[in-house]
């Protein structure tokens, strides 16, 4: 196997990318081995990778890429011909793929023609015999290098670029994880993820589907307030194990929360329950009022039960459920000073203005100092809800998104559900899901209906003006534009929620920004592409 020794070098005037490492030297046993590996592989592959396939002839190159594909299009039966005459054939998946067999090629000549640099740019490209085109080697972040093993089987030999590297190893770290489990050979499919660096996979075993989150722990960010990183102010999880802890505290109270099959916590792998896939919308998107209103019943329920602050992770682990406290509430809130104002305005807030925010949000915390408090599951909204139609109870409402859960308001819940952030809730619903929260509440006795009501309004408050920062967070810091769309609902809510007596000076403040505009997101706010 000689491709690593070939040049890395595309023109004079293009400097060779990094040198590749060495990622994993693998025995595979059999055909299925080899597929294995090509949909482990592409389950860590990103847009802008090039995966150089070298062998001889019968070594397993398609075989491999066939595999690789058919994960990426999230269809195992999937017709991926041999491009060996087409020398390329492409795949609208997501990210898209192109599949190049160079066996044909005596150069680079015919690189351009085919499309290579805008594949190996916008999407993957899985390049067989690459070797036959120097340029198509040298821009390799993967190589993949398969021979015939003595006997039988095959050999792969994987090298990649740094940053390819890491993504293959934990890949092949979560093979390694399900072997641990029994499910050695069990299919993995790409599931669903989210605005966070988790990502998640299904997971079949004997004709049951599991969850696989993937949830790397996460290192501390740079210092913003007193020495400390805003992950650790605000109360977010850095690991999986608040995850573990909620999860079995939940299940053990009769609530629908996904048990955990198996955990590694030092790298952050669960195998969980898959729940279901049912949520609270209809096919097209829109809020099912009974499904909003069984999920508030759920809500009422757990609000009602006593909850320890420290929980069980295993054995000689705790977890201690953080308090919602004025730190927390007032970093989140700033996002919209630090995120969206300057983004609206085209300039930083000013002292004046910063310090004007203050005096409103600590009048407002203090009038939170009588609020009930519950566990608060801090992100009770349409995705992180399933709904369980042959369940009856508590257990039709499934809750898969909790790592972040603080005992604080019982409101913050109730408004993250009643003002969902991704879904037009009518002001008509929002205020039968606010009742019949309040009269399930009611109906067991010592519940202060009026002390709700205003922490409901500076929770929702706070909670949206929290969002509008990170929706502009998400687009400048991590690339993210699709979440601009979900703006003017926002600033809707809150225009809602304002209304309330004692959010008469938030009112005024966010009115003399223009935070109340009824318009959609300010040109300031529309990148070029917010494709999602």
């Amino acid at each position: 196997m000689t491709a690593l020794n070939a040049p890395r070098m595309i023109d004079d005037t293009h400097p060779a990318p990094p040198p590749l490492a060495a990622v994993a030297d693998l025995t595979l046993a059999d055909e299925a081995a080899t597929r294995r590996l090509g949909a482990d592989l592409a389950l860590a592959l990103n847009p802008g990778d090039v995966v150089a396939l070298c062998g001889d002839l019968g070594a397993g190159k398609s075989t491999l890429a066939r595999a690789a594909i058919r994960t990426l299009a999230d269809d195992p039966g999937l017709e991926v011909p041999s491009p060996t005459y087409t020398l390329v054939q492409t795949y609208a998946t997501t990210p898209p793929v192109a599949h190049f067999d160079l066996y044909r090629l005596a150069g680079d000549n015919e690189l351009d023609e085919l499309g290579f640099e805008d594949s190996a740019r916008d999407g993957i490209a899985l390049v067989e015999w690459p070797q036959n085109a120097p340029s198509a080697l040298a821009a390799a972040t993967v190589v993949v290098e398969l021979a015939m093993a003595p006997g039988s089987g095959r050999i792969a030999a994987i090298s990649a670029s740094e940053i390819a590297g890491a993504r293959i190893r934990r890949s092949l770290a979560i093979r390694d994880f399900l072997a641990a489990a029994g499910l050695a050979e069990a299919p993995r499919r790409r599931f669903t993820g989210d605005a966070s660096t988790r990502r998640y996979e299904t997971v079949e075993s004997n004709g049951e589907t599991l969850v696989l989150m993937d949830a790397p722990r996460q290192p501390d960010g740079p210092p913003v307030q007193s020495g400390l990183p805003y992950s650790r102010i605000a109360h977010l999880a850095e690991d999986v194990a608040p995850f573990v802890a909620v999860a079995q505290s939940l299940v053990a109270a009769g609530f629908a929360a996904p048990a955990i099959r198996k955990a590694d916590l030092d790298n952050g792998f669960l195998l969980i329950d898959h729940l279901g896939a049912d949520t609270l919308l209809d096919t097209a998107g829109r809020p099912v009022p009974e499904r909003y209103q069984a999920a508030i019943a759920c809500l009422a329920e757990l609000h009602a039960t006593p909850w320890p602050s420290e929980m069980p992770v295993a054995d000689g682990i705790v977890h201690t459920v953080p308090a919602f406290d004025r730190g927390a509430m007032r970093i989140e809130v700033d996002l919209i000073v630090d995120w969206y104002l300057p983004r609206a305005k085209g300039r930083p807030a000013t002292d004046n203005e910063r310090a004007d925010f203050a005096a409103a949000w600590n009048a407002l915390f203090e009038a939170l100092a009588a609020a009930e408090t519950s566990l608060t599951l801090r992100d009770f909204h349409s995705p992180n809800i399933i709904w369980r139609p042959e369940q009856s109870g508590r257990q039709r409402i499934g809750l898969i998104d909790f790592q972040d859960a603080v005992i604080g308001p019982s409101a913050y819940d109730v408004a993250s559900l009643a003002q969902d952030a991704r879904v037009d809730i009518p002001a008509e619903l929002e205020a039968r899901l606010v009742a019949h929260y309040i009269a399930l509440r009611q109906a067991e006795g010592g519940f202060d209906a009026d002390s709700f009501q205003r922490a409901y309004a500076i929770m929702a408050a706070q909670r949206a003006s929290k969002i509008l920062g990170i929706f502009v967070r998400l687009m400048e810091r991590d690339a993210k534009p699709q979440y601009l769309r979900h703006i003017p609902r926002i600033k809707a809510y809150l225009r809602r929620t304002l209304g309330h007596p004692a959010l008469a000076a938030l009112r005024a403040l966010y009115q003399d920004w223009g935070v109340l505009d009824e318009d959609t997101a300010p040109q300031a706010l529309r990148p070029s592409d917010t494709r999602s």
